[in-house]
């Protein structure tokens, strides 16, 4: 299988990562899916909406990482995260994508960040010995046959006295989901996230334990 070819992004606020090329993506893709008909379409290979939401709205509510042991869950490409790792006292990067694993391990290393790892995690089968403050989610709610296994993790999060944040575009199959958070939705909000294709309101909802 071939690899996705890097490049060094210079982003906001003088923050470079190593992202996949956008301009190749499509192309290896096909070209791997040609060996392999199973091959998944590298979602994490892209800073989505969700994603800049999220980043947005943690620049303006940075108290909410000082100190804190953040987890993002599903990070993909892991913005969010890297943006504000100097904050916290530590930062756990997580996706059920080896690639996105492996690309977060070297902006980890390009980086210089002593406080940071990331992981191979699925949320159905989550650790019991990973603990967070602060835990991260952009744009995971997608998929319906999830939803359930997702919201089970996230009540349990907050059992344990985490704040969640959760970015994520204003979807129609979304708002069952999004419902079954209200009694744990302590502040939302709307990011307005400016793509090449036009505008896109991003939800930020702020979760803790009653």
């Amino acid at each position: 299988m071939k690899e996705y070819p890097l490049i060094l992004a210079n982003l906001e606020d003088e923050l470079s990562l190593y992202l996949p090329d956008p301009e190749q993506v499509k192309t290896v893709y096909e070209q791997n899916l040609l060996e392999d008909q199973r091959t998944p379409f590298p979602y994490w290979a892209k800073i989505w909406a969700s994603s800049l939401a999220l980043t947005s709205y943690l620049k303006k509510n940075h108290g909410l990482v000082n100190g804190k042991r953040v987890l993002e869950i599903g990070a993909g490409i892991g913005l969010p995260s890297f943006k504000f790792a100097s904050l916290a006292e530590s930062v756990l990067l997580s996706d059920y994508e080896p690639a996105a694993v492996l690309l977060m391990k070297k902006n980890i290393q390009h980086l210089g960040l002593k406080n940071v790892n990331s992981i191979y995690l699925d949320w159905n089968q989550f650790p019991e010995e990973i603990k967070a403050d602060l835990v991260l989610l952009s744009d995971i709610n997608y998929a319906p046959e999830q939803f359930e296994s997702l919201l089970l993790l996230i009540k349990k999060l907050l059992e344990q006295g985490a704040t969640i944040i959760i970015a994520t575009p204003q979807r129609i199959m979304a708002a069952p989901f999004v419902q079954e958070l209200v009694p744990f939705t302590k502040y939302t909000e709307v990011e307005i996230i400016q793509e090449s294709g036009g505008s896109v309101a991003i939800s930020i909802l702020v979760l803790s334990q009653p």
